[in-house]
């Protein structure tokens, strides 16, 4: 279907509901991740009840990484990431998101949705009883201990990015947090850097499948870029405390979808 047409398929109030979507999405995207939870579920409800899956999932992607490009620009001004956490981290996140991207298919949803769930509330708990995590940075490992954790958990959020998708930016944040010690701040700067690879490596996925919408994922794209700049503006002058708050209503929400999904496929 050409371009333009893809468009035409969408009346002028849900492509401008969706873009003030896209704009929210890409606000908390760069606070803490999860903007998926907001433009994803809009993308499914506006475009055409026959368009593939991978059409809703691609277009998603490429309006979601023109704004976690500008948020993880924005950050990486302000603090400057480490190597030895930010290379392996990005790396694998970039080989998970492919594989998880091209076997999407082949997993049983009515399996992953509950384990993801079950994931989402054991992170909430974690974050709740324990209110100090997150708001001092002190990293705890070093060298090969250091590339080793941050390679498992850029290849593992990442394959969870490529199959599913919402939250990957919370996921990114609480293993850099709980695993390495670091500060809400501080994580969410290398939590972009993965999560723009992760959009990426499904991006290329999905593109090459042919599914992306391009002009619809390009205005959602520029509605993104501005969300994006303004969030991560406020979380760098707020701080880890503030990204702290935002996380865990972000997971509250994450958590509450996902059970709704659940029961959706046990019925």
């Amino acid at each position: 279907m050409p371009v333009i047409d893809e468009l035409l398929t969408l009346s002028l109030a849900s492509l401008l509901l969706l873009l003030a979507l896209a704009f929210v999405a890409g606000w908390v995207d760069a606070v803490v991740g999860g903007g998926g939870l907001i433009q994803l579920p809009a993308l499914l409800t506006a475009m055409p009840s026959d368009a593939p899956t991978g059409a809703v999932l691609g277009t998603n992607k490429l309006g979601a990484i023109a704004g976690t490009a500008v948020a993880a620009g924005t950050y990486v001004r302000r603090i400057a990431p480490v190597a030895g956490t930010a290379v392996p981290l990005v790396l694998s996140a970039l080989v998970g998101s492919a594989a998880g991207a091209a076997s999407a298919s082949l997993l049983p949803r009515p399996l992953l949705t509950p384990v993801v769930l079950v994931a989402v509330l054991g992170v909430g708990t974690y974050t709740v009883v324990r209110p100090r995590l997150g708001l001092e940075h002190a990293p705890r490992h070093q060298g090969s201990a250091q590339w080793l954790r941050a390679g498992g958990i850029g290849g593992g959020v990442g394959f969870y990015d490529g199959v599913l998708g919402p939250g990957t930016g919370s996921f990114f944040i609480i293993a850099l947090v709980s695993l390495l010690g670091y500060g809400f701040l501080e994580a969410s700067v290398h939590a972009k850097l993965a999560n723009l690879t992760t959009n990426l490596g499904a991006l290329l996925v999905f593109g090459l499948q042919g599914h992306v919408w391009w002009l619809l994922g390009a205005l959602l794209a520029l509605a993104n870029i501005l969300g994006g700049y303004l969030g991560a503006r406020l979380a760098l002058r707020l701080g880890s405390g503030f990204v702290r708050a935002v996380f865990l209503i972000v997971t509250g929400l994450l958590a509450l979808r996902l059970a709704v999904d659940s029961l959706q496929l046990l019925l």
